[in-house]
């Protein structure tokens, strides 16, 4: 990572954005192709540490460049926990970088992804200037929701200095069990199904090279027992040990089973569309494929930088958008939406083009 700024303070990150056109914060760089653009790059890395925190509201509230692991450690202490499953977050990344990637993992299933949980953030503008937007508590709801448009805007509207969130308690006991599918097709009709079930599942995926659904429950010990033989009666499967299933999930959030030297994409899903996905993919040799959230989110691994023109051709056909976090291809593939109020919101903060445009 080529970084030229690493202001210490908001002080000096306002003194560092009005100085410096051509401008692009980054964080932990957990996600690099979101950065590669040519702009002045500046390191949130500096700024961190929890400022405020408040277990009997359920809010906090952080520097943007706070390591995920760090404010997961914090909640711990109290019980709590951002339920949306921050992926990245042992590989160091951090609080704006997630933001700011619009990236939630498996635990959006039930509870939204990192956008449902933001209350407010402060950040400095393309004119400089540091302003609040949102607030600290759950109940605030006065004004415009503009945090919200900072989840995936990939630093393009200003650079994060601080967020607050609402969390969620810990729940007392998990249990995750897989569900038997004999093809990939069969397992997308497993997961639609449980998906509209009564059971309430935390999380829904297919597993990355498996026709297998793993199903997570959360609650007393006791009563996901209970659910568990309900489940069973409906599909078959078996129960994942507790340390197994800690192991999974959280190779799912780091992207373990994803090829580290070539492309990652996250693609915007519908479960309608989960088995033109993965028969596209299953296309191009070698390439993988992890189905998220009941079938609302996709990653894709590639395996050489020639299949991201066949992954593009394929997400245009079935009208699906997709975005590189990391590797060798387009920042973009597929159809490209630019919604008119995203280009008003990027011209009220940003007139004078400071920061790269989300077509850069």
């Amino acid at each position: 990572m080529n970084t030229a700024l690493a202001p210490a303070s908001f002080a000096e990150l306002v003194d560092a954005v009005r100085s410096t056109p051509g401008l692009l914060a980054v964080g932990a760089g957990t996600k690099p192709r979101l950065s590669e653009v040519d702009a002045v790059k500046l390191s949130t890395a500096a700024l961190r540490g929890i400022s405020e925190y408040d277990p009997s509201e359920f809010t906090f509230t952080a520097a943007a460049g706070t390591p995920l692991r760090e404010i997961a450690a914090a909640l711990a202490e109290r019980g709590q926990y951002l339920p949306f499953d921050p992926m990245l977050a042992g590989a160091g990344a951090t609080l704006g970088g997630t933001v700011a990637a619009g990236l939630s993992g498996p635990g959006r299933f039930r509870f939204g992804g990192l956008r449902d949980f933001i209350l407010g953030v402060r950040f400095v503008d393309g004119l400089g200037r540091l302003l609040r937007m949102g607030g600290k508590v759950v109940k605030n709801a006065a004004g415009f929701d503009l945090p919200k448009f900072f989840v995936g805007s990939l630093g393009r509207f200003g650079v994060l200095a601080e967020i607050t969130f609402k969390v969620f308690p810990r729940p007392s006991s998990a249990l995750t069990v897989r569900l038997d599918a004999a093809t990939p097709e069969a397992a997308a009709q497993v997961l639609t199904a449980a998906a509209n079930s009564r059971f309430e599942f935390d999380a829904l995926d297919v597993a990355p090279g498996e026709s297998v659904v793993l199903a997570r429950l959360a609650g007393p010990a006791a009563a996901l027992e209970s659910i568990a033989g309900e489940i069973f009666a409906r599909w078959s499967g078996e129960v994942v040990s507790e340390n197994v299933a800690e192991i999974l999930w959280a190779d799912l959030c780091a992207f373990r089973w994803a090829d580290e030297a070539a492309a990652l994409i996250k693609v915007a899903l519908s479960p309608a569309a989960m088995v033109s996905l993965a028969q596209a993919v299953r296309s191009l040799d070698g390439a993988r494929l992890h189905l998220s959230a009941g079938g609302n989110l996709a990653f894709v691994s590639l395996s050489s930088p020639a299949q991201a023109g066949a992954l593009d051709e394929h997400l245009r056909k079935l009208r699906l958008s997709g975005v590189t976090l990391r590797g060798d291809a387009p920042l973009w593939l597929g159809q490209r939406i630019r919604p008119a109020i995203a280009q008003a919101v990027k011209h009220a903060l940003d007139p004078v083009n400071r920061f790269p445009t989300l077509d850069d």
